[in-house]
């Protein structure tokens, strides 16, 4: 059969719904989890760390199985490989819903959520190709792109409000009657027939996912631990911060990962991944392109959220509110680029995103100084929101339209691991910057103010060296009143830490700006046209 012809047949708003909401469920959880880890940690007998821990080992599972759930599907078929995915995700939601402890959440989301969603999301670029016409496909994508970014701004309002007037387990009790409405209306998905013959390869399956959790894991603790140099209290080896050397073998394992798929293609054995696949110059292109994307955009969204939760001290329901422009924006790119242009250029689409997340944030350092409020977030976040929407309407199809049809999932577990170490990447590096900036521009606003005496000055430099904490203007003003410090000295150093938060927010996004202007070189490998057609051997 035609897969074009099917596609068309059984494409439907339907199936876009439930493709989309699929995506927007995998979403949603961590948004709504860094809301709401005091109250989870409080119901579940355990400290914020714990929770942490848990967050950051659901990016782990996710990041570390995603290139093996892309072959899982192609082995038992994408769309039975995503009903099973998504079952284990019902079944990790509801374990987290009713948790008690710490460790009933690790094995409800941190597990099987995680498995379920390396399951889901490579499964997703190949229903797309399965159910919808090449020409609907950019349409299809940018909406699966958009439904991922909306859940990811609207989760602290969704977490806000269950928190505040429900329970966090509310979340999560949607989520499985969400899924469920999703397996109901699955059956309906149209998808290509399992590969045959292709089996999974264990040992590759051992190194990529061994290399990429140890990977990951070393940039989440990066923050924590330290890039390279080993902060006060965190674990180092030769001198160097165990974040480092966690990057290294993560690195090494990968490395030996790709020497094996390419002994494994030599002897005629099927390969995890086909090394081939990284020398179509669009796939590179494209896999880069979303590396970079998640990582500017996932810069963003930290920082306005710690701008807004912390430097200005609005509540989840309200830093919620105030990222709604960003979904608005996003939507109204996403779906209307491939609606209203449906031949314009994915090249100049995707520089154009990204040239406007860099306006984006160019325009909020402009806007950011002492005294401003909430409102200033409103147009960047706007301008930031038409830049995904652009790159979400392209990037789909310019990665699954690089091979042909059947290797979309394939290639889907790739994407979904580019994008998950652009997201750790992001956090990591935003945060680690961050803190190193705000650390020099307080000791140097307290050093240059007289009202601060030479022995604070002295102590605080040699106690704040590891790195001066983000926090809010009450925040510091509890420690130091518990500290016994003096009111006028006390103030002195909140508004010294003012100008540094915003200094170090300052430093912070021109990082990421000078980060997505680097991205624009990165894609001119993405063809000018839409893509037609994948040339028989996936080179197109």
């Amino acid at each position: 059969m035609n897969t074009d012809t099917a596609g068309a047949r059984s494409g439907s708003s339907l199936v876009l719904a439930t493709l989309a909401a699929g995506q927007f469920v995998m979403a949603l959880d961590s948004s709504v989890m860094n809301v709401s880890m005091v109250e989870v940690a409080n119901d579940v007998n355990s400290d914020i760390s714990g929770i942490q821990t848990a967050i950051t080992m659901y990016t782990l599972v996710m990041a570390a199985l995603m290139i093996t759930g892309g072959k899982v599907g192609q082995i038992i078929g994408p769309k039975k490989g995503f009903m099973i995915g998504a079952s284990i995700y019902a079944a990790g939601s509801l374990t987290t819903a009713l948790s008690t402890s710490l460790p009933m959440l690790l094995i409800g989301w941190s597990l099987l959520e995680g498995i379920g969603a390396a399951l889901i999301l490579p499964s997703l670029v190949a229903l797309v190709a399965s159910n919808f016409a090449r020409p609907d496909r950019p349409k299809a994508y940018g909406l699966l792109a958009a439904s991922a970014a909306v859940a990811i701004a609207v989760g602290p309002l969704i977490g806000g409000l269950c928190t505040t007037y429900l329970s966090w387990r509310y979340v999560f009790v949607g989520e499985v009657v969400l899924v469920a409405l999703i397996l109901f209306f699955g059956r309906n998905m149209m998808a290509s027939p399992p590969d045959k013959g292709v089996r999974l390869d264990l040992v590759g399956t051992a190194l990529s996912g061994s290399g990429l959790g140890l990977f990951v894991f070393g940039i989440l603790r990066a923050g924590t631990w330290g890039f390279l140099r080993p902060k006060a209290d965190g674990p180092a080896f030769l001198g160097l911060s165990l974040s480092f050397w966690l990057m290294v073998a993560g690195a090494a394992l990968l490395w030996l990962f790709m020497q094996w798929q390419h002994r494994m293609v030599a002897k005629g054995g099927v390969p995890l991944v086909d090394p081939a696949l990284f020398e179509i110059q669009q796939l590179r292109s494209g896999l880069s392109a979303f590396f970079f994307q998640f990582l500017v955009q996932g810069g963003l969204f930290y920082l306005v959220a710690l701008f807004l939760t912390v430097a200005l001290g609005l509540s989840a329901i309200a830093t919620g509110v105030r990222l709604m422009p960003l979904s608005i924006a996003l939507l109204l790119a996403a779906v209307g680029i491939p609606r209203k242009w449906p031949q314009a250029s994915p090249r100049t689409v995707v520089r154009t995103g990204l040239l406007l997340m860099v306006g984006a944030i160019v325009l909020f350092i402009a806007l950011l100084d002492l005294g401003t409020g909430p409102e200033i977030v409103t147009w960047p976040l706007f301008m930031g929101g038409l830049g995904v929407g652009c790159l979400a309407s392209q990037l789909g199809a310019v990665v699954a339209g690089s091979v042909p049809d059947s290797r979309t999932g394939e290639v889907g577990g790739l994407q979904n691991t580019a994008t998950n170490l652009g997201a750790s990447v992001a956090t990591a590096l935003a945060g680690a910057v961050l803190v190193a900036s705000l650390t020099t521009a307080f000791l140097d606003n307290i050093a240059n103010n007289p009202d601060v005496p030479a022995s604070v000055v002295e102590g605080a430099t040699v106690q704040l060296s590891s790195g001066v904490p983000f926090v809010s203007d009450q925040q510091l003003r509890s420690g130091l009143d518990a500290a016994g410090v003096e009111p006028d000295l006390a103030q002195a150093i909140i508004d010294d830490n003012a100008d540094a938060r915003v200094e170090a927010l300052r430093i912070s996004l021109a990082m990421l700006a000078l980060l997505g202007l680097g991205a624009v070189f990165a894609t001119g490998r993405i063809p000018e046209r839409p893509t037609a057609a994948a040339a028989a051997g996936g080179s197109a």
